[in-house]
């Protein structure tokens, strides 16, 4: 067994596919059936898979494992998004499930996560555990062993998730949809168009390799869509990432629109009809504090990756959750993000009020507001002494504005005394410390770029 060559990071194992082998994923199918049975638990559990060209064989390999270990095993008839999965744990009462997928990373990758009973991201008291676990495969007598049973994972998803947006509000929209080759076609234009919207499709074909890039939904591989879009083609852009937990947004006027804009407009859009607090992750704009504050709501703020955001909602009774990079949840539905959920209130928002009106409409009333950042390298193994220096060489002062607080929460925010921010953090993914930034102007974030690196570069 080569246990040292798996490690659960921010959201799962994932690897290069030379790495992510059928016997180092039956090591974690056998992790995971551990806990599961340290933790009395007997109810079957579902094994989803993405588009990958490996996936289904991984799938089948963790399926193995936790039928010989007793467990029943759900698996779909076909390639699913992950939040399909978590609410099939949810709504089946079933004991978690295995999820194998390398989300938004390029297709020679892999990976593999753990999703636990409650249907929301694995924490790390969770993870640490499974990693604890690693052991090669062992099975219980035959008459023991678990039955495998393929089922429909879309269908009582969509009933749900149709009832639950509130689809009856999307009307003479038509939306442009881009599923990157990922595991959203078919599902999310499929639920776009019973909405009521008129649906035009992009890289909705099965292609296991994406096109030959990853598939993220960031404004560098949206071209085709944001075309689309505003060349007149469609009122609204939507794409999902390989496995449909995250989402992009494309406007008429704006085109790829900010993911920390389409926050506030989710939010605000959601207010109308409910009252709840939100939780944002640290890098992600004070607009959502903004908008909270004008409706008398609070807002919690966590540090990076969505299983603190899931933490923070269920603690608060958030009525959203989400993330600058794109990832959002709701009240009432999981606690984990979901791009398919998400993509339907995103229609019934633009069916409401044109997201570009609100999001004028918002700024107007809350102020401008740009963001950005940079990577510096910086080996892993030198991130802890980085932080540490800088935590005795913070500025009282930036770029001639007064320090008003540090939030440490995850690195350091810095916080200026008219509302702007610089925030200095590790890459979870990356040997590199993230600088964030946010002002009033983009030459504002870029003033402020510039004095993170200044601060930092000296350290690395």
């Amino acid at each position: 067994m080569d246990a040292d060559a798996i490690s659960f990071g921010t959201d799962g194992w994932r690897a290069i596919l030379n790495e992510f082998t059928s016997s180092r994923v039956r090591t974690v199918g056998q992790s995971v059936a551990t806990y599961l049975h340290e933790e009395d638990f007997d109810a079957p559990v579902a094994v989803g898979y993405d588009a990958r060209e490996s996936s289904p064989g991984f799938a089948r390999d963790l399926a193995e494992v936790l039928t010989a270990n007793g467990f029943d095993v759900l698996i779909p008839d076909r390639d699913v998004p992950t939040p399909l999965v978590a609410w099939t744990i949810v709504d089946g009462g079933l004991a978690g499930a295995c999820m194998i997928t390398a989300s938004h990373n390029p297709p020679e990758y892999n990976g593999v996560k753990f999703v636990p009973a409650d249907g929301a991201p694995a924490l790390p008291e969770v993870t640490e555990r499974i990693e604890a676990n690693l052991a090669e495969p062992r099975s219980v007598p035959d008459a023991e062993q678990g039955e495998v049973r393929e089922v429909d994972f879309v269908g009582p998803y969509a009933e749900h998730t149709l009832d639950f947006a509130d689809t009856d509000a999307v009307s003479d929209i038509t939306v442009a949809y881009d599923a990157m080759h990922g595991s959203g076609r078919g599902v999310t234009d499929a639920l776009l168009d019973r909405a009521g919207a008129s649906v035009s499709r992009l890289r909705c074909e099965a292609d296991p390799t994406f096109g030959g890039s990853a598939p993220e939904p960031t404004a560098e591989n949206l071209d085709a869509l944001v075309e689309r879009v505003t060349d007149g083609g469609a009122d609204l852009g939507i794409a999902n990432d390989g496995d449909a937990d995250r989402i992009g947004i494309v406007t008429p006027e704006r085109g790829y629109l900010d993911p920390n804009l389409f926050f506030a407009v989710l939010y605000d859009y959601l207010l109308e009809a409910d009252s709840g607090p939100a939780v944002r992750s640290v890098p992600t704009t004070f607009l959502i504090d903004r908008v909270a504050d004008a409706h008398d709501e609070a807002v919690s703020e966590t540090q990076v990756g969505f299983k603190w955001i899931a933490r923070g909602m269920a603690a608060d009774d958030a009525l959203i959750g989400g993330e600058e990079s794109g990832g959002f949840g709701v009240r009432g539905h999981v606690r984990g993000k979901d791009g398919v959920l998400v993509a339907l209130l995103a229609a019934a928002a633009e069916s409401d009020e044109p997201i570009d009106e609100r999001v004028a409409r918002l700024l107007d009333e809350h102020g401008d507001v740009h963001q950005d950042r940079i990577g510096l390298s910086c080996p892993d193994s030198e991130k802890a002494r980085v932080l540490s220096e800088l935590e005795g060489d913070l500025p009282d002062s930036v770029a001639g504005r007064k320090v008003s607080e540090v939030v440490t929460i995850d690195g350091f925010k810095i916080l200026l005394e008219d509302g702007s921010w610089i925030l200095v953090r590790p890459s979870g993914t990356e040997p590199k410390l993230r600088v964030y930034a946010e002002a009033e102007s983009e030459s504002g974030v870029d003033e402020l770029l510039e004095t993170g690196r200044a601060l930092v570069e000296p350290h690395v």
